[in-house]
């Protein structure tokens, strides 16, 4: 306890020093206290605020039926991961008038003096008619001059004739940390107003194939779906669209369109009613790391092309499956989502040039873009006599034994779900057409080419597969 003693009198001495301290700089206080009583507010949003919130509206949607399902309105794949994603802001309500007749609510903004409006498509998409509510309290009938499903845009404008207070489009791009001020009509409390910071960009939720959304965590609920969000010079930087919630209210983590897609978008809905895309008919994949090792490449970046459909611009320039697409046009392809965004913003008939990494050596090539056409699906499957694969977990047969999978490659019957294949992402009615680009149609070729990268010391193989009606790669570890 003696050796104890000094501690707590050192601590009660820190103690007495900061009170003497404190007293001693309060007997200055009264002065700092008015000076602190008459020093300027920190600066806010008040003045921006005004300025823009006049071009922003309320969207209400009457459509037939029964009350969509928030998240089943929205086409959602099974299994994505835009299932948790609360995409469809607008609350719809049963209308007291006609029981089957239900309002959405959402938001939009003037970007002209002569009404035309930005908003999402899911606000609007399915609507008999269309009303848009001023923040000063006026009410317009609107129409729809063309949507987007695929970026979730829509372009609609007002009946009458008027001249509305409008927005722009910001001319440069966000930063993460840039303030953001979000307004719109959430719950159809109209104008309301929230702030907060660019919390990321490049956002991929799954919603579709050019996913590029701004993080923000400004609070945005129910009805805010179509609003703007604006910089601090008053211009618009993204379009809200969607929101991550388990409890269905804001938690700090909503999505914008960014400004740049929106505006390229309601250009051509604005010309023409709908959007063309550039298309060079290829079907692409991210480089993983598996892959990169598995073709020797330096870094896990660009798009790897899985297949190249007949007669499409690529297949007619000279692009080959296997490929791995690095630019466009000089400009740095990082993954597929990248290429496919990249190709879609340019008009059909433009000649772009394509680099690419073919077995290792770069290649350039000039691919005049089409038309992006409609995707179709197709199926197949079937069963077969096998041949066991066991260093890889899989059991496979000749496709040519197996009803529906053609007369190439071999196809998966059985997977150990512990085993190297499974895990590394084969399943079962996957057809390997190639394993290092070597064809294979016999359960035997498979073992010969497995064989000959472990005699390289590989520690994965590359197998090119067709699942369904699409192609891709895999790289499968094979220790």
């Amino acid at each position: 306890m003696a050796q104890q003693a000094p501690i707590h009198i050192r601590l009660a001495s820190t103690a007495c020093a900061m009170l003497l301290a404190a007293t001693s700089w309060s007997a200055a206080a009264g002065a700092a206290e008015v000076d602190a009583a008459s020093a300027p507010a920190p600066p806010g949003f008040a003045q921006i605020i005004k300025k823009v919130r006049p071009a922003v509206v309320g969207v209400r949607v009457k459509m037939e039926g029964k009350a969509p399902n928030v998240l089943q309105e929205m086409p959602l794949p099974p299994g994505s991961p835009f299932e948790r994603f609360f995409r469809q802001f607008g609350s719809p309500t049963p209308d007291s008038a006609a029981p089957e007749v239900v309002t959405a609510l959402g938001s939009g903004f003037f970007i002209s003096s002569d009404g035309y409006i930005v908003t999402n498509n899911h606000v609007v998409d399915h609507g008999k008619s269309i009303e848009v509510a001023t923040n000063g309290g006026k009410t317009y009938k609107a129409k729809v001059i063309g949507t987007d499903p695929l970026t979730d845009v829509a372009l609609i404008k007002v009946v009458v004739p008027g001249d509305f207070p409008y927005v722009r489009f910001a001319s440069t791009e966000p930063e993460i940390g840039d303030w953001v001020l979000a307004v719109g009509n959430p719950f159809g409390l109209g104008g309301t107003v929230t702030a907060g910071i660019i919390s990321g960009r490049g956002r991929d939720i799954g919603a579709g194939p050019y996913d590029d959304f701004l993080q923000i965590d400004a609070a945005v609920n129910k009805g805010n779906s179509g609003g703007p969000s604006f910089n601090v010079k008053g211009e618009v930087i993204g379009v809200n669209t969607a929101i991550y919630s388990p409890s269905g209210g804001s938690v700090g983590i909503g999505f914008d369109i960014p400004a740049e897609t929106v505006s390229l978008v309601i250009q051509q809905l604005k010309d023409k009613g709908h959007v063309t895309r550039g298309w060079i008919g290829v079907h692409v994949q991210p480089v993983t790391p598996g892959i990169a090792e598995a073709m020797g490449l330096k870094k896990d970046q660009g798009a790897l092309v899985a297949d190249v459909q007949a007669d499409s611009p690529a297949g007619t320039a000279g692009v080959e499956a296997g490929d791995v697409i690095v630019s466009v046009n000089d400009a740095t392809v990082r993954d597929s989502r990248e290429l496919a965004r990249r190709i879609a913003a340019i008009a059909p008939g433009t000649s772009v040039k394509l680099n690419l990494l073919r077995n290792g050596q770069e290649k350039s090539i000039a691919v005049t873009l089409s038309e992006l056409p409609r995707a179709a699906e197709a199926k197949a499957g079937g069963e077969a006599k096998s041949d066991q694969t066991a260093a890889l977990g899989l059991t496979l047969a000749p496709a040519k034994s197996v009803a529906g999978a053609g007369e190439h490659g071999v196809v998966v019957t059985q997977l150990d779900p512990n085993g190297p294949a499974a895990q590394s992402g084969l399943q079962t009615g996957d057809v390997i057409l190639e394993i290092g680009q070597h064809a294979v149609n016999e359960p035997a070729d498979v073992r010969k080419e497995v064989e000959a990268a472990h005699t390289q010391s590989k520690h994965a193989v590359l197998m090119r597969i067709k699942r369904g009606d699409a192609m891709e790669y895999v790289a499968v570890t094979i220790g």
